[in-house]
């Protein structure tokens, strides 16, 4: 778990209202490139927190100087959930001003690698791999939504997180990125299952593979396609086929080897009748 510091649940009447953090989202969306190899994603944080930071210490510039000098510390999270955790830290600050500006970095450090896998879980892993595959099987039936509709999904899916995760993470404070950290390791399993399962079956639908190979047995003849993998050993080329490319991009073989490699072996494999 982490050791991150949490403040007090707040009191007083709030600062910063909906707009002003849907305006941090918006600054976050176009900043979120600002990316150094010191503190990695804290300029982005900057400019994505400056004018709410500023309506939180009105005139009182010093802090606000502390405050920015604050947010400019080492930060590096997965960008569309980054809000959640920034939203939190900034309603930490809002309570305690600068005498919070410790437990805001703590919370951001402890938190940021717990929030980025669940963020991982779900934009990278879940949504990439069911939209993704519908897109290729509609586009292997020639349909050119599938493309549209997969990257139409992605960029909702990023760009309104990377808004509303801001103020989402600040109404509900650091309880709710404490609880999702408690439960990243079964979200992220139950992520990679679904995406597992969903590519496996994918798999003898979209890869096509056949053999018009047969075995002479007497007078009769077995065929391999009609009697064997389309009966018993149902999918069993394309899976093969799958396995053994993965295992080939394990070893570092590159995707471009392996697209002209699939091609040279199919037009031998053709040309000889090893495969339909």
């Amino acid at each position: 778990m982490s050791n991150a510091t949490v403040a007090p649940e707040k009191t007083e009447g709030k600062v910063l209202t909906e707009k002003d953090l849907n305006k941090c989202g918006r600054r976050w969306c176009m900043s979120v490139n600002g990316f150094n190899y010191e503190t990695q994603l804290a300029p982005s944080v900057v400019f994505a927190e400056a004018d709410a930071l500023k309506k939180i210490y009105g005139d009182d510039d010093e802090a606000y100087r502390k405050s920015l000098a604050n947010a400019g510390k080492y930060f590096n999270a997965t960008p569309p959930v980054a809000g959640f955790l920034l939203g939190a830290g900034l309603a930490i600050e809002e309570e305690g001003k600068t005498d919070a500006l410790d437990a805001v970095q703590d919370l951001k450090v402890g938190l940021m690698g717990s929030i980025s896998g669940i963020g991982d879980a779900l934009l990278w892993v879940m949504i990439p791999t069911i939209f993704g595959s519908m897109a290729a099987y509609m586009g292997q039936e020639g349909n050119p939504l599938g493309a549209i509709i997969f990257a139409l999904v992605m960029l909702v899916c990023s760009l309104g997180l990377k808004v509303k995760s801001w103020s989402w993470g600040y109404k509900f404070g650091s309880a709710i990125i404490t609880t999702l950290a408690d439960k990243v390791a079964a979200l992220s399993e139950a992520m990679s299952v679904l995406g597992l399962t969903v590519v496996g079956a994918l798999i003898p639908s979209v890869i096509k593979i056949s053999t018009p190979l047969a075995i002479a047995i007497g007078d009769a003849s077995f065929g391999l396609q009609e009697q064997l993998f389309d009966k018993i050993l149902t999918g069993f080329l394309p899976v093969m086929a799958t396995v053994l490319v993965y295992q080939l991009l394990k070893k570092k073989v590159s995707t471009n080897v392996l697209i002209i490699g699939i091609i040279v072996v199919s037009w031998v494999c053709a040309a000889f009748g090893i495969l339909g």
